[in-house]
């Protein structure tokens, strides 16, 4: 562990339903073995502990805090658990702070959860499909996200971890308008583009006397570590991968905005694209603003460009790009909102859950980025637009992977970078994307020296 951090050990009492285990659960959360759930709850649970300091590389904290250790204090009352060498920022005169208390027990909770999970039922169900959809929607339900009554109001908010000031700066702006219209925010939990909206929508919501204002995080076990939920999330929600991640954005979101950001951000995108393209999602409306401040401009032009000739001008019309207006992003988004709220009451559709949109098997399936399986994507400019859409966002995804995810960066380390092959066209598109993402200093946060973990490579 650095010297020069400061460590305190507590005894945390909990808070919200997690109050008491059975024998089996404290059996898996104290195993250490690579069957049991030691190694992952500790390391969500350094990830939560860690929130007032940003970081990417969940390698990085684990090295920084390896001393660290969470054990369960089993007691007739109900548990207690015991923080060994947690980071000290998370406590004040000696308390854990309040939310960072409540984020730590949604962890027990989701991890507990998802492993508990029958796997082999959604393996052998019929519709494989509605099996994943559903599985979500318990995950959604045991964490209490879905609020049948209230109308739809949840603004999805995508974007880079690492951005610059005047971008990050924006996010805010754009999130205090949308706080003083009552919307709640939802992001990936992290820093940058996804602490900035709540951190605006927050002070919206206090000028309007919104006291129960929600700030929902959704993230996963491999991007925790390296993006500690910011501490103005309320409501933090573990899925078990990277697609149950996406898909629950757009199953409980109404409406989605996109901020600047890196292959993270360009993945959540090409996701949405890709089932927004699918003829049975056509007439579901879901409002998506891609925005930022005037110094933002040449990069979403960069960003339509790509998609413009990679997918085509149909799905350039799933969107609209508004360039420093945020209150126009806030206007734009509301009449989005009345639109769903609107086709969702037509068709008896729950405002919670958007449970009409049609995912693929493509968008579903966990997908591995091991190098065999990067080099063997089909990145071909022939392939129909949703299916390359999928492909272009498996990419983008083992990108991440080989940037900030602790298996995906000692891969790399131990292998080399991933080589990533389609036609000449598409890969010169491509490499020219990701290299403005290097320039632009969103790959990594400012003062890293980055190294691409991809190379890129044309068939012909």
């Amino acid at each position: 562990m650095a010297p020069n951090k400061e460590v305190v050990s507590a005894i945390v009492n909990p808070v919200g339903s997690m109050t008491v285990l059975s024998a089996r659960e404290v059996s898996q959360l104290q195993d250490t073995s690579q069957a049991g759930l030691h190694r992952l709850f500790r390391q969500c649970a350094l990830a939560v502990l860690n929130c007032e300091q940003e970081s990417d590389s969940a390698e990085e904290l684990l090295g920084e805090y390896d001393t660290f250790d969470i054990r369960i204090v089993q007691e007739h009352r109900g548990l207690k658990l015991e923080l060994i060498d947690a980071p000290a920022s998370a406590f004040v005169q000696g308390k854990l702070i309040r939310g960072v208390r409540e984020n730590l027990f949604s962890v027990l909770r989701d991890i507990l959860y998802v492993a508990s999970q029958d796997y082999a039922v959604i393996e052998e169900a019929a519709n494989k499909n509605q099996a994943i959809t559903d599985q979500i929607f318990q995950i959604l339900r045991n964490s209490r996200s879905m609020h049948p009554k209230a109308p739809p109001d949840i603004v999805v908010c995508w974007g880079g971890h690492s951005i610059q000031h005047e971008e990050y700066e924006y996010t805010k702006l754009v999130g205090y308008q949308l706080g003083l219209r009552g919307c709640n925010i939802c992001t990936g939990c992290g820093p940058g583009a996804m602490k900035g909206p709540m951190k605006g929508a927050y002070i919206g919501h206090a000028k309007q006397r919104i006291k129960n204002g929600r700030f929902i995080g959704l993230t996963e076990p491999g991007i925790i570590a390296a993006e500690s939920p910011n501490p103005i999330v309320n409501e933090l929600v573990i899925l078990p991968d990277i697609e149950k991640r996406l898909e629950a954005f757009i199953r409980l979101g109404h409406g989605i905005i996109i901020f600047p950001g890196g292959p993270g951000t360009a993945e959540e995108l090409l996701y949405l694209l890709g089932v927004l393209m699918h003829p049975d999602n056509t007439k579901i409306p879901m409002p998506l603003i891609l925005t930022g401040p005037e110094s933002a401009r040449a990069y979403f032009e960069q960003i339509d460009e790509f998609v413009g000739a990679t997918l085509g001008k149909k799905a350039q019309k799933h969107y609209q790009i508004i360039i420093n207006e945020p209150e126009k992003v806030a206007r734009e988004m509301m009449q989005g909102l009345e639109d769903v709220t609107r086709y969702r009451r037509k068709h008896q559709d729950a405002y919670h859950f958007n449970a009409m949109l049609t995912v693929e098997d493509r968008f579903q399936a966990p997908f591995e980025p091991t190098h065999e399986n990067m080099a063997n994507l089909k990145l071909d400019s022939k392939l129909p637009p949703h299916e390359l859409a999928s492909n272009l966002r498996r990419a983008m995804s083992g990108i991440v992977a080989g940037n900030i995810k602790e298996d995906g960066v000692a891969s790399i380390r131990k292998y080399g970078p991933f080589q990533l092959k389609g036609d000449r066209e598409l890969m010169e598109r491509m490499d020219v994307l990701l290299q403005s993402f290097v320039d632009q200093y969103r790959m990594k946060l400012p003062g890293t020296v980055y190294t691409p973990c991809y190379q890129i490579l044309s068939e012909d």
